[in-house]
């Protein structure tokens, strides 16, 4: 039996990334299956102070399809290529190969996550999956710190998402959660996954 996959879902600054790097396991960050900004097919926001500009928020900005099959492969043959992308370019910079290296799980962490659960459940490869949550007011600022501290986009942009997210935060939660997600804290999170027969 291949590699399983521990998905990390949740809002942008809730703490995926810093619980990924605590797990000490092989992890395939999901945010590079973004498109190219200069792809006709990203939506686009149609209402309100950033009218007109991409909505990153929407799944349609993202390739789900591709990083499902990416995750497959790495747990079905232990080895994969995924791409590299840079949010301040708005594009892919290369690729990288990942390897598990032997590791039984692998995590997979990013905005839309939650849409690979059931893709994964149904393949038999979810080993588990965990909506980190946070008080809105926490993940605005760890939110709002990182991205100017990357320069991913201008601050006034970046201060208007924010606060659109702060507001979406309960729906985000929510939409993982029926998803097949669990909430919890990073804590919490970290303690479930200790007791994991495949941790150990």
């Amino acid at each position: 039996m291949g590699a399983q996959v521990i998905v990390l879902a949740g809002p942008s600054g809730s703490g995926k990334s810093h619980l990924a790097e605590r797990l000490g396991l092989p992890l395939l960050r999901l945010d590079d299956f973004y498109r190219d900004g200069s792809d006709p097919a990203l939506p686009r926001i149609t209402a309100g102070a950033n009218a007109g500009l991409v909505d990153w928020d929407d799944p349609a900005s993202w390739h789900c399809d591709e990083a499902v099959a990416a995750l497959t492969t790495l747990c079905r043959t232990g080895t994969v290529e995924t791409p590299v992308y840079s949010i301040s370019a708005n594009g892919r910079t290369g690729t990288q190969a990942l390897s598990l290296s032997g590791s039984p799980l692998v995590v997979a962490e990013g905005i839309f996550a939650h849409h690979v659960v059931g893709p994964m459940r149904e393949a038999g490869l979810l080993a588990a999956a965990y909506c980190l949550r946070q008080h809105p007011m926490v993940t605005f600022w760890r939110r709002l710190s990182r991205d100017l501290r990357e320069h991913r986009k201008p601050p006034l942009v970046l201060l208007r998402r924010g606060l659109a997210l702060a507001r979406a935060q309960r729906r985000i939660v929510a939409e993982a959660v029926a998803a097949g997600c669990t909430p919890v804290s990073a804590d919490e999170a970290y303690a479930q996954f200790r007791r994991l027969p495949v941790s150990r």
